[in-house]
């Protein structure tokens, strides 16, 4: 996979999560999407949030397609800690659920069943 096709930035003061993020990218949307990641504290999540979605909270992830072939997602790592428990589920398990139901957006999926089984099914093979 040529390096301009993923770039992760991570605008946090953690250090960025132990997910296979590239991989997980190829097997939903592959190589040659074009995918940017940002990595953002709860304050700038809040103020996208406010502005894309008109909602004063700090979202845990947004997607937005640029095109066909590229999109960018916003993950808020704090966001999602503070939620990963009321999903039975680990920090960086939740972050990860987080970026494939992000990646199966950008893919063109909605909210339901096909989702839901797309999204376990991604989880499973990378072993989330």
């Amino acid at each position: 996979m040529s390096e301009s096709r993923f770039s992760i930035i991570n605008r946090t003061r953690g250090t960025t999560p132990r997910i296979p993020f590239a991989a997980l990218k190829n097997a939903v949307l592959g190589s040659a999407y074009e995918l940017s990641v940002a990595l953002l504290p709860p304050s700038e999540m809040r103020r996208i949030s406010r502005e894309r979605k008109g909602k004063n909270k700090a979202s845990n992830v947004l997607s937005f397609p640029l095109s066909k072939k590229s999109g960018e997602i916003l993950l808020c790592p704090a966001t999602a800690r503070a939620e990963a428990a009321a999903f039975g589920k680990t920090s960086p398990q939740f972050l990860a659920q987080l970026f494939i139901h992000a990646l199966l957006h950008l893919k063109g999926l909605r909210h339901g069943a096909t989702m839901d089984t797309k999204e376990r099914a991604v989880a499973k093979r990378f072993g989330f």
